[in-house]
């Protein structure tokens, strides 16, 4: 059986599976958390679940189809880059006290955390950014 005949299968099921999440939302009363909205965070925890788990199997069959030293230089730069980003994250540069005032368990750590995020989006956005800049502009001048 071929992947395009798999592929047919595997939409078809998650196209009813999609229609009977829909009229779940749709038969759901108001009042309760198993309304609509408790329906919809429902649908979307199985539908971010089966991405991942697709996502984590194409990935794994793609590491052993293809060049595997590129695919771990790559992650070893994304990790460099993270480990880089939460070296420069100091955590300090934020007042806490409106948070632990309103009950919230906010530390240091957390703070260093969420500005290492920020610092790792920062660098991966524009190198993101530059390389489309970059094939752009290599694009152009080899015509």
């Amino acid at each position: 059986m071929g992947l395009h005949k798999i592929l047919k299968i595997v939409a078809f099921a998650v196209a009813i599976i999609g229609a009977i999440f829909a009229l779940m939302i749709i038969a759901g009363d108001e009042g309760s958390a198993a309304g609509p909205a408790g329906n919809m965070l429902f649908v979307t925890y199985v539908v971010l679940g089966v991405i991942i788990a697709l996502v984590l199997i194409f990935v794994i069959k793609g590491l052993f189809a293809g060049n595997i030293k590129k695919t771990l230089l790559t992650v070893g730069a994304f990790v460099a880059i993270a480990l880089i980003s939460y070296a420069m994250s100091s955590g300090t540069d934020l007042d806490l006290k409106p948070f632990t005032d309103k009950g919230q368990d906010i530390t240091e750590a957390t703070s260093k955390k969420v500005g290492a995020g920020l610092y790792t989006f920062y660098v991966l956005a524009f190198l993101a950014i530059a390389s489309m800049a970059f094939s752009g502009v290599k694009k152009i001048f080899n015509k």
